[in-house]
């Protein structure tokens, strides 16, 4: 089963307009899973990761409900079909 990414409408601009980015890949970790993601909408790579390849500290990453900070990062297993949801911070006042 494909992993589904849910983009953001702040990121769609980059993801070609799509709210769901499906990748079949047998990725097993959050990394490889990403480097996929990146491979078919690469503009997504530097808004949600810095120079230094670490998530950007206004940006949350959850396979399923789990926010990938909490369970291992890049290291954080991935099951087949599973849900990757990108959460940017929102700020305002």
């Amino acid at each position: 089963m494909p992993i589904v990414f849910y983009i953001p409408g702040m990121l769609r601009e980059h993801s070609g307009g799509r709210a769901e980015v499906r990748i079949d890949n047998r990725a097993q970790t959050v990394g490889e899973a990403l480097t996929a993601l990146w491979r078919e909408c690469p503009g997504l790579r530097d808004r949600l990761v810095t120079e230094q390849g670490h998530v950007r500290q206004h940006v949350n990453i959850f396979v399923g409900d789990e926010n990938i900070r909490d369970c291992g990062g890049f290291l954080a297993a991935v099951p087949d079909g599973a849900a990757i949801t990108i959460v940017p911070a929102v700020s305002g006042g």
